[in-house]
């Protein structure tokens, strides 16, 4: 266990990044020295951290970043809409060095956030930890091949908490998500594949900053094992869209189109590198996708506070103070941007 932490000192990768960049603000809330280790400067600094810039793939970089300290939080990764190579280079590779380092700085604990990506597209719902990995494409294998490479350094004795967190939510998050706070301040209705009636779990980042401190603090026995980190009340993907259509204020509504066409035309529009939506996304909305967290509930203590709907209004209203204006960028290189919606742009003239 990790006692008396305005002594200790934490070590975030990604640490620029949406998740990164609320975790070192909460931890040195908290009392940690905090270090943030991130290939980018953070946008908002937080008074007393540290922040060094390298790459998690380093190995000299990592190394001097997790001297001496007495645990790492590692959030680094690549997104999806990376190039293959490097979503594995980065999260694989990445995951190496970070624990590799931490292992021969004799760090106390390594929490890896990995994602529920690695289930694929499980066939069975709630998903429990219990499910085998069954990544589909580059991402979810890359997340999964990370977590092979944490358990192997469990096995040689190093304490490696993991969390598998769902979609999260929250002041920071861009990315898709930008097109539907877009479309719904612009006036527009939002379409969905098929009846929208399918149940696609999220979570707001401050339940998985809350995860990240209860394994951090939690007894050795009890913190070295996987836990599924999401939010236990959630509705149809509908209801969670509708919701901010009726924040937006102009009557709009959420829109069936048919999926088949819509799933081909998307997968085309992907191939043809002409639209972000990448393909696990296009199917996981095609049928229920939610985990259990009785888990985390049970062993931890941990408990999420918000809905999906809480999550995303919450992000809805910070894009309308904040970020509405904000330019897109085409790569998706973090989830921070609000990423370019490609041919799908066109399609709100229809909508």
């Amino acid at each position: 266990m990790v006692n008396n932490v305005s002594a200790k000192t934490v070590v975030v990768t990604g640490g620029s990044g949406m998740l990164g960049g609320h975790l070192v603000q909460a931890l040195a809330d908290d009392g940690w020295r905090v270090r943030s280790l991130d290939v980018r400067q953070p946008i908002e600094p937080v008074p007393g951290v540290d922040y060094l810039v390298a790459d998690v793939r380093d190995t000299a970089g990592v190394g001097a970043a997790v001297a001496g300290a007495d645990a790492v939080v590692h959030t680094a990764a690549a997104l999806p809409s990376y190039p293959e190579d490097e979503i594995r280079s980065i999260i694989v590779g990445g995951t190496e060095t970070v624990l590799a380092a931490a292992e021969r700085a004799g760090a106390e604990r390594v929490v890896h956030v990995s994602s529920t990506a690695v289930y694929g597209l499980p066939k069975v719902v709630p998903t429990t930890e219990r499910y085998p990995r069954e990544p589909v494409d580059p991402y979810s294998r890359a997340k999964a091949g990370a977590e092979e490479v944490a358990e192997r350094f469990r096995e040689r004795g190093l304490l490696v908490p993991m969390l598998r967190p769902k979609t999260f939510l929250g002041p920071g998050r861009m990315g898709l998500f930008s097109m539907l706070f877009e479309w719904a301040e612009e006036g527009r209705n939002f379409p969905v594949l098929g009846r929208g009636d399918v149940r696609i779990q999220m979570l707001a980042i401050d339940d998985l900053v809350d995860a990240v401190r209860t394994v951090l603090r939690a007894p050795d026995t009890v913190a070295n094992d996987t836990f599924n980190i999401a939010a236990d009340r959630f509705g149809t993907i509908r209801e969670d869209f509708q919701a901010v259509l009726d924040a937006a204020g102009h009557g709009k509504r959420v829109v069936s189109v048919p999926a088949r066409p819509a799933v081909a035309a998307l997968e085309l529009l992907q191939r043809l590198k002409l639209s972000p939506v990448y393909g696990r996304l296009i199917h996981k909305l095609l049928a229920d996708s939610y985990v259990s967290v009785e888990k985390a509930r049970d062993v931890l203590g941990w408990t999420p506070r918000l809905s999906n709907q809480d999550a995303i209004l919450r992000t809805y209203r910070w894009w309308q103070s904040s970020h509405r204006t904000a330019a897109p960028t085409s790569a998706g290189r973090t989830s921070r941007d609000p990423w370019k919606q490609g041919a799908l742009g066109l399609a709100k003239a229809v909508f």
